[in-house]
């Protein structure tokens, strides 16, 4: 297991497609400055010992120089010490509705995008509770099984998009019904499903999968994104809007929250639906609920102990600094 310390470092690696374009477009000047002085046989006999390959070699070496410098700098860390320790919480499963219509972009930056960084915030303020994730449009998919892995869950978080399903539409029973099947759990007296959607329900069966849950002792708290009023469905490319959805009729289609249908699935298992706009608002709700809940106890292995390995990096970029300074542009007599 491994963790890195200071991830915003990574953004220095955009220097190296930089530095290479750079050494391209000096190739060429240096290329084209030279035929315009003598021909390239003339050139040869001037100077015999000139190497074609190692100007290239010593920008590659320096590529690795500038790597390994920068991933001494994110500090790196590997764990040492595994431990199975005792832990108390609840089981809960995330499902995400990742159909186009959450690409909307009443509630900023849009629908999805919301939606990631309140299932985000929750996980950071979750101390020792079990979280799994689900997708779904219309059909659901399983991302992440039960795990206290928050590090892999956020990123697999990330990686969700409105693009991951191919069949489009909003089926909150499919959604309901595969959370049901990722608590293994049968000891767990808590068990807990946080749908996060704009409630727009193609199935018309997500009531009947809620009383599924319900019969399961599942508890679903709903949350919903987007905004009353509605918005149109951006098309874009390239980050650039070039029209909106529309309908048969060719008219643009307008999606709207739908608080109803949510409320109902939540009250359907004895849970509550929340204003998934203001995430200030959930996390209260969330730590509240959480509070009240019985906890069950569970083991878990955890790494304990972590050691830092910038030292091998950064001695690995000063090796290969000090080899680049003793890497001259002649030609080595010795391959000759």
């Amino acid at each position: 297991m491994y963790q890195i310390d200071a991830y915003e470092y990574s953004y220095l690696l955009v220097t190296l497609p930089i530095m290479w374009l750079i050494y391209y477009f000096y190739l060429r000047w240096k290329r084209k400055t030279q035929t315009n002085f003598a021909r390239p046989e003339l050139l040869d006999s001037l100077s015999p010992n000139r190497s074609k390959f190692k100007p290239t070699l010593k920008v590659i070496l320096l590529s690795l120089v500038f790597v390994s410098l920068i991933l001494a700098l994110m500090n790196p860390k590997i764990g040492t010490q595994l431990e199975t320790v005792k832990r108390e919480g609840v089981d809960i499963v995330f499902a995400i509705d990742v159909s186009k219509s959450m690409l909307a972009e009443d509630i900023a930056p849009n629908r999805i995008e919301k939606s990631k960084r309140l299932v985000s915030a929750i996980i950071n303020q979750l101390a020792s509770d079990r979280i799994g994730i689900i997708a779904y449009a219309a059909q659901a998919v399983p991302q992440l099984p039960i795990t206290t892995d928050y590090s892999a869950a956020k990123m697999f978080l990330q990686a969700l998009n409105t693009d991951m399903l191919s069949s489009q539409g909003t089926a909150l029973d499919s959604a309901i019904d595969l959370s049901g099947t990722f608590f293994d759990d049968q000891d767990q007296t808590n068990r807990v499903i946080f749908l996060i959607s704009d409630g727009e329900d193609h199935s018309q069966e997500a009531s009947n999968a809620a009383a599924r849950a319900a019969e399961l002792g599942i508890k679903i708290f709903t949350f919903g994104v987007g905004t009353e009023n509605g918005a149109p469905i951006p098309l874009k490319r390239n980050g650039i809007v070039e029209s909106y959805k529309k309908d048969l009729e060719g008219e643009v289609v307008i999606t709207k929250r739908n608080q109803q249908v949510l409320e109902a699935i939540a009250a359907a298992t004895d849970g509550a639906y929340q204003n998934g706009n203001d995430t200030q608002q959930v996390l209260d709700f969330v730590n509240e609920q959480l509070k009240a809940m019985d906890k069950k106890e569970f083991e878990a292995k955890k790494f304990v102990s972590y050691k830092d390995r910038f030292q091998d990096f950064l001695i690995i970029g000063l090796a290969l600094l000090f080899f680049d300074l003793f890497l001259f542009e002649t030609k080595t007599k010795w391959v000759q």
